[in-house]
């Protein structure tokens, strides 16, 4: 059983960085694969970025590759999100999840989810 809780989510203007960190419960945290997802308002949940036990990187998208950062600290159960150069298209809840499947770009791959926290990106 893996329990996650995300934070640092809140308003910044184009251009600008957040750093979003997801909190993990669980004794098998480190064999896990990592991913983040995100919702707009009207939209789907998307995949974002994920990280996988052993620290390949699988991104959604060359504009998430160029701007954003996923890591992790098995030491401390918490992955992170560094996003840089924001843009207002990136405004939706961000999600953490998390997974022990081979395959972990769609929703239904994962088995874990947090409850979000909150981008908002001004023009």
């Amino acid at each position: 059983q893996v329990y996650l809780v995300e934070s640092g989510g809140g308003l910044v203007q184009a251009g600008g960085s957040l750093r979003l960190s997801c909190a993990a419960s669980g004794r098998a945290f480190s064999t896990y694969t990592m991913g983040w997802f995100r919702q707009a308002p009207g939209k789907e949940r998307d995949f974002v970025i994920a990280i996988s036990w052993s620290g390949g990187v699988t991104y959604s998208s060359d504009s998430v590759k160029d701007r954003f950062t996923i890591s992790r600290d098995n030491a401390k159960n918490t992955v992170d999100l560094q996003m840089n150069s924001l843009k207002p298209e990136d405004t939706a809840i961000y999600y953490c999840a998390a997974t022990t499947r081979s395959r972990y770009t769609t929703r239904d791959d994962f088995y874990y989810w947090g409850q979000g926290t909150q981008v908002t990106v001004s023009s």
